[in-house]
C-alpha cells in the first residue's frame, strides 16, 4: 500500500477564506492608494494553490512590484496571526479521519504557501501531532512538484500519494511521479482524475488506488 499521504492544504485540509477575506479587508481599508473592489471569497479560492507573486499580480495589476509585495506581506503576517490564533474551517471528519490515517500511513503537508502558513495550520486547529513532516514554496522557492520529490526523498517514501483539490495539485503529482487523488470538496475541477467528493471518503479511495 502506499506508504505516505501529501496533502495540499487549503481547498484540501481547510478551509481559510472567510479569514482570509476578513484580513484582506482590513489590510485594504489601510492602503487608499490601492484602489480596486473589495476581495471577495470567489476570487481568492480562484487564487488558491498559485504562487504568491503570481497572486500578487492577479490582485493588483496597476500597483508597482514594490507596492504589490508591500501590501501581501502587510496581509500574510495578519493572516497568520489570526489563523494561528483562531484556525480555519476544518472540512467535515477531518480530525477523525487524520486519525486513522495516521494509524496505517505517515502523512504530509505539501504547499505553495508562504513559510510559516503551515505552521499556523497546526497551531490553529491543533493537528500537528498528525504529521511527519511538511514543506512549502515559500521555504524552499521550488515548484510544488519539485516539493513533492523533496519531501518523498528527505522522509525516504518509495510509494506515496499526493491530494489536492487544483488541476495544479494534480500536475505536480503528475511531474513529481507520484499518483494523485483529487479531493473534489476542495475549490478546483480535475476532470478524469479519481476523486473523493467529502474527506471521509479518503480512506477507501487510498485503499482502491493503493499499488500491488
Amino acid at each position: 500500500m502506499f506508504d505516505g499521504i501529501l496533502f495540499d492544504l487549503d481547498g484540501t485540509l481547510w478551509d481559510a477564506t472567510p479569514v482570509m477575506a476578513e484580513v484582506w479587508a482590513q489590510v485594504l481599508s489601510r492602503h487608499p492608494e490601492v484602489s480596486r473592489p473589495p476581495v471577495g471569497l470567489e476570487e481568492i479560492r480562484g487564487n488558491m494553490g498559485l504562487l504568491l507573486d503570481e497572486i500578487e499580480v492577479r490582485m493588483f495589476p496597476d500597483q508597482s512590484e514594490a507596492e504589490r509585495r508591500a501590501v501581501t506581506d502587510e496581509f500574510c503576517a495578519m493572516e497568520e496571526e489570526y489563523l494561528a490564533t483562531r484556525g480555519g474551517v476544518l472540512f467535515s471528519g477531518t480530525e477523525e479521519i487524520l486519525t486513522a490515517l495516521a494509524e496505517k500511513y505517515r502523512l504530509f503537508i505539501v504547499s505553495n504557501c508562504q513559510d510559516g502558513y503551515i505552521e499556523c495550520f497546526y497551531r490553529g486547529n491543533g493537528l500537528e501531532r498528525f504529521f511527519s513532516g511538511h514543506e512549502c514554496a515559500g521555504r524552499t522557492g521550488l515548484p510544488k512538484s519539485g516539493n513533492i520529490k523533496l519531501v518523498a526523498e528527505r522522509y525516504g517514501l518509495k510509494n506515496p500519494v499526493y491530494i489536492g483539490d487544483t488541476v495544479l495539485d494534480c500536475s505536480s503529482a503528475q511531474e513529481a511521479g507520484v499518483p494523485f487523488l483529487h479531493a473534489a470538496y476542495g475549490f478546483g475541477q480535475v476532470p478524469g482524475a479519481s476523486y473523493v467528493t467529502a474527506f471521509d471518503q479518503i480512506p477507501a479511495a487510498l485503499e482502491a488506488m493503493s499499488p500491488p
